[in-house]
């Protein structure tokens, strides 16, 4: 069945991948994204793209709406650390304004992207959900209030709060500053790949698992009530490095790291409702490589979150 949905930053990394894959279903989508990294959206006759920072939203955005996707923010700890009003305001308070106004048009199901960074360094062999969240950086703090603001609101509307390991994989709206892309990008550029730290075990999901995922919560808004982890390969980053050089010849080089952060993610929660993944860490690595051979990409700012906000941010496009 046909619904209207709205994804707040359709035009993003997962974002985009997520919009064609509703509008391949037949749904009909919003997509509504200041655009800080472009638009690569085709266009469709079921498609309507709102520029726009969520922080400046209106309540019609959701009028008629069934379902929304919110994965509109400042990714990861870098990004955030640039400007905590920023931080604070896009991450916590918007999804705050965001969940109130779907509410008031009588949304059903309100989906939001959390991140399994969550909890911290955990010593646990598997992080479940219901272990408890030592955010260390101010990126896991917004998230993890963002998610019990958001849960507040149950009673009114349905909550499922996604918390993805890290992706890997190609899109439209590609992004080389996440570990597999990144260091495999390294090598197929440098011959070198620089691991800092290299035991740290993190989990890994491959984008179209993510897309699936949020997929699955749409067609079972019933079981996909809560918060569920979302990732499948836990591994350290020096076997991401090694798996990397299997395919193209670089030298590994290990430094110190400043980022402890080293956790199992379970993701059983999710897979007792039925959701079962289809890809992999191996095809985001090939993937990677497949779209840089065939000159579909390359080692360009626009594809690292922080350098792009840090000129966008002078050049005062980025309202903080």
């Amino acid at each position: 069945m046909s619904s209207k949905i709205v994804v707040t930053g359709g035009c993003g990394f997962v974002g985009h991948p997520l919009t064609t894959t509703l509008l391949e279903l037949g749904h009909q989508v919003r997509v509504i994204d200041a655009m800080w990294f472009g638009n690569y959206l085709p266009d469709h006759e079921n498609l309507e793209i709102i520029e726009s920072d969520i922080r400046n939203l209106e309540e019609s955005c959701f009028e008629g709406v069934d379902t929304v996707f919110h994965l509109a923010n400042v990714a990861n700890d870098p990004c955030s650390d640039l400007n905590s009003k920023l931080n604070w305001e896009v991450n916590a308070l918007a999804s705050m304004q965001l969940v109130e106004m779907a509410i008031q048009k009588g949304v059903r199901q309100f989906v939001f992207a959390s991140s399994g960074s969550v909890y911290g360094v955990k010593e646990e062999p598997l992080v479940t959900e219901e272990l408890s969240l030592v955010p260390i950086s101010d990126y896991n703090k917004t998230k993890m209030i963002s998610e019990r603001v958001l849960l507040s609101y149950a009673d009114k509307i349905m909550v499922s709060c996604i918390r993805p390991a890290t992706v890997c994989g190609y899109s439209p709206r590609m992004r080389l500053d996440l570990s597999v892309n990144m260091l495999t990008m390294q090598a197929l550029t440098n011959q070198k790949i620089t691991v800092f730290g290299g035991d740290q075990t993190r989990p890994n999901i491959h984008i179209r698992d993510l897309v699936s995922v949020y997929v699955h919560a749409l067609n079972n808004p019933e079981k996909m009530t809560g918060i569920f982890n979302a990732g499948f390969e836990n591994i350290s980053i020096m076997e991401i490095a090694e798996r990397v050089v299997r395919h193209v010849p670089a030298e590994i080089i290990v430094t110190e790291s400043n980022d402890p952060r080293s956790y199992r993610l379970s993701s059983q929660k999710l897979l007792d409702t039925g959701f079962a993944p289809a890809s992999s860490v191996e095809e985001g690595i090939l993937e990677v490589i497949d779209a840089f051979n065939s000159g579909k990409l390359q080692m360009e700012e626009r594809y690292f979150n922080v350098k792009t906000m840090v000129r966008l941010i002078g050049e005062n496009k980025i309202e903080v």
